[in-house]
């Protein structure tokens, strides 16, 4: 299965969202599968799946749906990922392929590769691409096109069935690169995950101090907050699963916005615009790459 394009008979979407649909739909249109079953716990959200010809058939019992999967994506919250992957471990075919989409990989890659039975690999992988819509309702096939993936092997990861995750990758028009679990997760948390939690501590902030404020919100403020809009129970589940990350980020925006705060009651102009110049600068250099959502 490995190679510049990927096929496989059978393939699982663990979690027919977003990503998960997206990615079956891209799948799909570059003929990389035969047949996609889906599995999810809202019944609802599969059958609006197949309607749309998403999946060709669902379950809600994992184990059910990896029966004879040539790879199994987990595409849920990232929290059910090991128990999942413990549930269906046992249901895996020899020779099969376990990967992910989600946004920390750390210690998860480790626990889920434990799991995998002999003959069976796990890859980790994290498509940088998403938006604020949920569900399988929001999925399109060019979700990837363009975008970024990061592949996370450990050393211990067959590299076989990382090319494979990486070609599955580039056929659906991703650019991959390799990078360590850890190191991915410090990256992440700095330009990811703690943004995510400052958005909302935005919007908190300006409901907090006055409930009207909201309505006198304009382009900046929805600019600075847009990513507040995603899903609740997604980012707190990955902000406790990177909270080391998150935490060490936070000290060192604590320490940032301290010396704009200082240079604010001491009146010092010229400290607090070194300070502006400076975020202005890197920011402005954010403006001439491409830019991957998430």
């Amino acid at each position: 299965m490995s190679g510049s394009n990927p096929a496989f008979a059978k393939t699982a979407i663990i979690g027919v969202g977003l990503l998960g649909g997206s990615l079956a739909m891209a799948l799909r249109q570059h003929r990389l599968t035969d047949r996609i079953v889906g599995c999810g716990r809202s019944e609802e959200n599969l059958c609006i799946a197949q309607s749309r010809g998403i999946i060709d058939a669902w379950t809600q019992n994992p184990a059910e749906a990896v029966q004879d999967a040539d790879i199994v994506v987990l595409a849920t919250p990232i929290e059910a990922f090991v128990p999942l992957a413990a549930s269906f471990r046992s249901h895996l075919k020899s020779g099969s392929l376990v990967t992910d989409v989600g946004s920390v990989k750390g210690a998860l890659v480790g626990k889920i590769e434990a799991l995998m039975p002999d003959g069976v690999a796990f890859v980790g992988g994290h498509p940088i691409a998403g938006g604020e819509e949920a569900g399988c309702a929001a999925a399109r096939a060019d979700l990837f096109a363009g975008k970024r993936c990061i592949i996370t092997p450990m050393p211990t990861s067959d590299r076989t069935a990382c090319a494979t995750v990486i070609a599955l990758w580039r056929a659906v028009g991703m650019r991959t690169e390799e990078m360590d679990p850890f190191a991915h997760d410090t990256l992440y948390g700095l330009v990811s995950h703690f943004p995510h939690l400052v958005a909302y501590a935005l919007v908190n902030t300006a409901v907090g101090s006055d409930e009207r404020a909201i309505d006198y919100a304009g382009s900046g403020f929805r600019d600075a907050t847009r990513i507040a809009l995603s899903p609740p129970d997604l980012w707190r589940g990955i902000a406790l699963a990177n909270r080391d990350a998150v935490i060490s980020a936070a000290r060192v925006f604590r320490k940032e916005l301290d010396s704009i705060i200082f240079a604010v009651e001491k009146n010092d102009a010229s400290a607090l615009e070194v300070l502006l110049h400076k975020a202005q600068k890197a920011r402005n250099d954010i403006s001439g790459k491409t830019v991957d959502e998430e």
